[in-house]
């Protein structure tokens, strides 16, 4: 019976996958326990308990026959004994196949939005070197803090790689491959960042510290831990975590890009454009949102930035043609080192932490 009962579980289970989880729990619960209620009905007056013998004896007989009419008294009280352990039985395997079930849907419902998502830890980043606020007095440069809330339940990966980043002992990660170029000008550059980066592989982990934002692109994204120094020649984490619902759905909602591509920053969502949020919900993870500072992201946003027409007007009046090789660490670091849209005053990070 019990495995029959199973059976019809897993015939459920795989027609409610192959529908999408279109079934709701309920009626998965209510179908299964009806079946069963069914099945115990029906075979619950002739089920018994049957016990191999051998060939009775002479002295077993009597014994046998000796026994028949107590047997006869305590048959209702048998029969009664039987359908309370089948229903408890039926009762126990409801409440374990319904748990999983049960518990999926909880975990769905938590997962909805970023407002209801659970932070299960704190980091903090001080920036350096952000304009005053527009109409503010200019005095010594300040420190602006803020605080990032990170859902370590929808995007476990992903946050424990940013939890080591802003931590003393970083990310450990090799180094890239030595590259081969074809000048031999440029080998020996990349043999020295090949050899500087060999020497600290072991003994010190990748980290936030001097790594700045790199591209503020206003009102879709902000950029930031473009990692610095010995750093850039490290081989990017690769961030996991495709299961998550979560979406840039408010501002300050904080990401990573999916995969090893997007080296070892994050982006921040200002808010504002939905466009902007459907790509970021494409391409990243949503890994947390910012709970403090808010107003040093909206002064991020509005941080003037590098903007080209992509046009040398110079060299079609016959003017010089200007440097456009690219520098060291858009090499060795990455296209996010190439990029437009960067500050127009560089923005360092100038130390993080773990709340």
């Amino acid at each position: 019976l019990f495995l029959s009962y199973c059976d019809i579980a897993q015939n459920s289970d795989d027609k409610m996958a192959s529908n999408d989880n279109t079934t709701t729990v309920a009626s998965v619960i209510w179908r299964r326990s009806l079946i069963a209620l069914l099945i115990m009905t029906l075979l619950e007056p002739s089920i018994a308990f049957v016990i191999p013998m051998n060939k009775p004896t002479r002295s077993t007989t009597m014994m046998m026959k000796a026994t028949n009419n107590e047997n006869s008294q305590n048959a209702s009280n048998d029969m009664s004994q039987r359908r309370t352990f089948l229903t408890s039985i039926m009762t126990s395997a409801t409440a374990v196949i319904a748990a999983p079930f049960l518990a999926s849907a909880e975990e769905e419902a938590a997962a909805t939005s970023t407002s209801d998502a659970v932070i299960t830890s704190k980091i903090f980043i001080d920036f350096k070197g952000i304009p005053a606020p527009e109409g503010a007095t200019e005095a010594a440069p300040t420190t602006d803090r803020i605080v990032i809330g990170l859902f370590g339940k929808e995007a476990p990966q992903p946050v424990s790689i940013l939890t080591k980043l802003v931590s003393p002992e970083g990310l450990s990660t090799k180094c890239k491959p030595l590259e081969s170029r074809t000048l031999q000008r440029e080998q020996l550059e990349a043999n020295k960042v090949y050899n500087s980066c060999i020497e600290i592989q072991d003994s010190r982990g990748v980290t936030y510290d001097l790594s700045s934002v790199w591209r503020i692109d206003k009102g879709k994204r902000i950029d930031v831990g473009a990692v610095s120094g010995k750093f850039v020649a490290r081989v990017n984490p690769n961030f996991e975590g495709g299961n998550s619902a979560l979406k840039h759905d408010a501002p300050g909602v904080v990401s990573v890009r999916r995969g090893d591509d997007g080296g070892f920053g994050f982006a921040i969502y200002p808010g504002g454009d939905a466009k902007a949020a459907a790509e970021l919900n494409e391409d990243n993870i949503v890994v947390g949102k910012i709970i403090e500072g808010m107003d040093v992201v909206e002064r991020l946003n509005n941080v003037p930035v590098v903007q080209s027409a992509g046009v040398n007007y110079m060299a079609l009046t016959g003017g010089a043609k200007g440097k456009n090789s690219p520098t060291r660490a858009c090499r060795y670091g990455g296209p996010m080192y190439c990029n437009e849209l960067k500050p127009l005053k560089k923005i360092l990070i100038e130390k993080t932490g773990v709340l």
